[in-house]
């Protein structure tokens, strides 16, 4: 994990294998971050839509439909008046008496009216112009559990898949539980003894306890409880044996995630390193390549095969194509194996560029029903490290694959286009890096065919400037270990920034 920190904002990139997967940012003046607990104040009722909209003392207005009420309502209702009453014996719910659980198919103006206090969670941020998304199903998450208020329900995470350590969690679970509480066990908690869980529960109990106070006498609509800040939120939510390196370059940052971690498991401080390079951070970890790369409208593979990633209002539709130099193969083998990659890539993309609802990919066609299957499989265990709720259907008989996927936040747009310097940025074109990777794999098509062949490159001054720089790490001296042949690199001023042509030692073009 690389975290950039500046003034502003926080940007956060995650890497597995040095590949970028996820990537995070957080104006550091955020209003609302997932997880936030307010109280609110009803101010408008809507019987259309089933929903109310809600004054949680911050700039827009937040909504709350009546699905996410949660069975119990009246419950959390009845705590939160009591509590601005002061009216309670205790924070703890061991004297509380629960009421009945809310219908599943009622309407909101039977639950709430216009100026009631409402002690809600924010589910999801604001997209666009619609303000954040609201809850009343209260959660206390922790690294190994969450803590579920007026829930009376023992859950387990259905990764652990053992039925032993399920069913001794479980006892552990019922045996510590606070009375009136629901808990949820997450993955993170398998092997852990009961002193663990009981920490993490008393540390949770105690943030209930700061709720309720925070309540007494004081109906204002405003923010009870903040989440800890997204650097953290990550780290609870991802810290496992697999992390072995953390790098931060901002001070404050990094005592923060410092002693954060060294809460919830000491033994892992080490990895956490703070940055004191002299090239920014992410230039350094070659994030910022990689971002440029990644998130245009196609995504180039390895293999020179590409995806079309394009979005409408009801969807996100990905092409995969196998691209103009794919290996000289049996077309099935080729199809299985352009498929597989990628797979592999979108599962990628999704993370990375946090794309939620309906996403629907067209597959290169494949006859052979066991490569389907194979298919099928494999893109299920790429998509297992996402954190993201969804759902993948098998291949359609027309070679399609559907996904449904959570959104929990706007989808990561990120602009990677650049003003052209042929015409003093009159034109906007795709980043240079992606013109240096169609570079490349043209050179890879014509070594393919003609293994031996002495090649010229004609391209504009800036691109031959930009191949030749460096002595031994230059792109001219990688491709010279890889094609055992030296690529002589010219310049044409006459061309545009993008133009090129390659020619044979007769001065004759190569056309492929």
């Amino acid at each position: 994990m690389i975290i950039r920190g500046t003034p502003a904002e926080v940007e956060i990139a995650l890497l597995e294998n040095r590949k970028l997967v996820e990537l995070h940012k957080q104006d550091k003046d955020d209003e609302y971050i997932v997880g936030d607990i307010f109280l609110g104040k009803i101010g408008m009722l809507r019987s259309d839509l089933n929903a109310a909209f809600l004054d949680v003392g911050t700039r827009k207005d937040a909504f709350l439909h009546y699905t996410d009420l949660g069975p119990q309502i009246k419950s959390l209702q009845k705590y939160t008046k009591l509590s601005l009453d002061s009216k309670l014996n205790s924070a703890m719910l061991d004297t509380f008496n629960l009421e009945p659980d809310n219908r599943k198919d009622g309407s909101i103006e039977k639950v709430f009216f216009r100026g009631q206090h409402v002690l809600v969670q924010i589910l999801k941020e604001p997209i666009s112009t619609k303000g954040p998304r609201l809850s009343c199903e209260i959660t206390l998450p922790g690294r190994f559990l969450v803590l579920t208020p007026f829930a009376n329900v023992i859950a387990i995470s259905k990764k652990i898949s053992d039925n032993d350590e399920r069913n001794r969690l479980k006892l552990l679970a019922e045996s510590i539980k606070p009375k009136n509480f629901g808990m949820i066990l997450r993955t993170a908690a398998e092997g852990k003894k009961v002193a663990d869980l009981h920490e993490e529960i008393s540390k949770l109990s105690k943030k209930w306890r700061s709720i309720q106070e925070s309540l007494l006498d004081n109906p204002k609509p405003r923010k009870l409880l903040s989440e800890i800040d997204k650097a953290s939120s990550i780290f609870r939510d991802l810290l496992s044996d697999d992390f072995h390196k953390v790098v931060i370059n901002d001070q404050d940052i990094y005592t923060s995630v410092r002693e954060y971690i060294k809460s919830i498991a000491s033994d892992k401080v080490g990895i956490v390193k703070q940055y004191k390079g002299k090239r920014p951070i992410f230039e350094n970890y070659g994030i910022n390549s990689q971002i440029k790369s990644s998130f245009g409208k196609t995504s180039t593979m390895k293999s020179g095969a590409y995806l079309v990633i394009e979005s409408t209002e009801a969807m996100h539709v990905i092409d995969v194509n196998s691209g103009p130099k794919s290996k000289k193969q049996d077309q099935e083998q080729a199809s299985i194996s352009v498929n597989l990659e990628a797979a592999e890539e979108i599962s990628r993309q999704l993370r990375l560029r946090d794309i939620g609802g309906l996403i629907v990919i067209d597959f290169i066609d494949m006859r052979n029903p066991a490569n389907k299957s194979k298919l099928f499989k494999s893109m299920k265990e790429f998509m297992a490290n996402d954190r993201a709720q969804h759902t993948i259907l098998p291949l359609s008989k027309f070679g399609l694959v559907q996904i449904t996927r959570q959104r929990l936040k706007p989808a990561l747009n990120i602009d990677t286009e650049e003003k052209c310097p042929t015409c003093n940025g009159e034109k906007i074109i795709e980043p240079i890096i992606l013109f240096i990777q169609e570079l490349e794999r043209a050179l890879e098509s014509i070594y393919q065919s003609r293994p031996k062949t002495k090649v010229n490159m004609v391209v504009h001054p800036f691109i031959e400037a930009y191949l030749k720089k460096g002595i031994f790490k230059s792109k001219r001296w990688l491709w010279f270990r890889e094609y055992k042949n030296w690529i002589k690199i010219t310049s044409n001023p006459n061309f545009h920034i993008k133009q090129y042509k390659f020619l044979d030692r007769f001065e004759d073009e190569i056309r492929f």
